[in-house]
């Protein structure tokens, strides 16, 4: 499985920094939605779904948090803390983050409004998908 981060320009100096984010430049696809994830309690675990069609790029704005990717043949963790960089997560993708720092702020752009169709939230069901042993809604 191919982990795509994309890095993101940073302008600034000794006042500071700022990246910009437009879609079809730095952000691979239209920006529909943005939301933020922040005071995620310790030893919690989010995420645990896949999209059958969404697309997203994931920022860790402040702190850090690891990701577990799972394209159905493969899983791959990752650390995401770097404000410069943004990680994409594909369509049928299963994603998990966990051991969240105390700060972690992380900032979603999605390709989509709210869908709640949109979601795999059982694993077994996303593994079939990924085989083709059950119908893709």
């Amino acid at each position: 499985m191919e982990v795509k981060l994309v890095q993101l320009q940073k302008h600034g100096d000794d006042r500071g920094a700022l990246i910009a984010l437009e879609d079809q430049k730095n952000v691979p696809f239209p920006i529909r939605r943005v939301y933020y994830l922040f005071g995620t309690k310790p030893g919690v675990r989010r995420g645990l779904h896949a999209h059958h069609n969404l697309r997203q790029m994931i920022i860790a704005v402040r702190g850090s948090c690891r990701f577990l990717l799972d394209d159905g043949r493969e899983r791959v963790e990752l650390l995401l803390d770097n404000p410069a960089q943004g990680l994409i997560v594909e369509s049928m993708m299963w994603r998990e983050m966990y051991d969240f720092s105390e700060d972690c702020v992380l900032m979603v752009l999605a390709d989509a409004h709210y869908d709640e169709i949109d979601y795999v939230r059982d694993y077994k069901e996303f593994i079939e998908m990924c085989r083709g042993e059950s119908d893709e809604k």
